[in-house]
């Protein structure tokens, strides 16, 4: 079995954005020599995550909006320890921090309008992603 790990570096002008990771993504499993295997996408901070849908914008603030409803900037508990990102990490929650995507034939194996992105919720400050891949 071959493994091969990267990490990916993001310091965003916005306090939440998606950054869409496809690209990149796929020349890391070209780098890796994997043919057949998994991806794992994992965002290594607790307010950042890792989604996997269409690249449409319509769809993209749809979800901004929803994640806001249900995790508004709000008063949170998490705010007594001085930070002021507790929404941030709920977010990060329901989006969850991670994907493991299949390699088939040295390439992602992703769906029709399948897109991978980089989803920031406190941004503005250098933070990272690890994608390790696994296979033969």
């Amino acid at each position: 079995m071959k493994a091969h790990t990267e990490y990916l570096w993001f310091e965003t002008q916005a306090r939440r954005e998606l950054v869409n990771i496809t690209d990149t993504l796929s020349a890391i499993v070209g780098k890796s020599g994997v043919r057949e295997g998994l991806c794992l996408v994992s965002a290594m901070h607790i307010t950042a995550g890792v989604w996997v849908n269409d690249e449409e914008p319509g769809l993209k603030g749809d979800l901004m909006q929803w994640l806001e409803k249900l995790a508004p900037k709000d008063d949170y508990q998490h705010h007594r320890t001085g930070e002021d990102n507790g929404d941030a990490h709920l977010k990060r929650t329901l989006m969850h921090h991670q994907a493991v995507l299949p390699v088939t034939g040295g390439r992602l194996d992703l769906g029709p309008w399948e897109q991978v992105f980089y989803a920031e919720f406190d941004g503005r400050r250098k933070k990272r992603v690890v994608v390790k891949i696994l296979g033969d």
